[in-house]
């Protein structure tokens, strides 16, 4: 069973959601600063940040935007003609697609994720300062 929360914690739980808030839209921002979407910029990182030894397939980016396929589908055919994607033929099954950052979709995500990395680093102590302490 869970313990019935505090004023303190409904405070905390505010501040929190405020601060995370405030980082998606600048992160929204700085995406729209260079041209993009932020689902554009998701996309980017989903298929740059994709854990294992092969470039992630339609399914994949789905799993890690949280979408259905027919909408990554869209999203990717969109970087695409912005020349930030490419689709690549699976070797094993020419069914699969996978799909890699071209070097302009390299280029750019290189750029947002330096600035986000120094902004969750600002961030770091304000968001342990949250967190309840023991």
């Amino acid at each position: 069973m869970t313990r019935a929360p505090t004023d303190d914690d409904y405070a905390r739980l505010l501040a929190f959601r405020t601060r995370l808030r405030e980082f998606q839209r600048w992160s929204q921002e700085s995406a729209a600063a260079l041209g993009l979407t932020a689902a554009q910029h998701q996309l980017l990182l989903a298929v740059r940040g994709h854990p294992g030894p092969q470039p992630p397939t339609m399914g994949d980016l789905a799993s890690h935007l949280l979408v259905r396929h027919h909408t990554a589908v869209g999203l990717v055919d969109r970087a695409q003609a912005l020349g930030l994607v490419t689709r690549l033929t699976d070797e094993g099954d020419h069914r699969v697609v996978r799909l890699a950052l071209t070097g302009a979709g390299q280029d750019t995500l290189r750029s947002l994720s330096g600035q986000h990395l120094e902004e969750l680093e600002r961030l770091a102590p304000v968001l342990e300062a949250l967190l309840p302490q023991p």
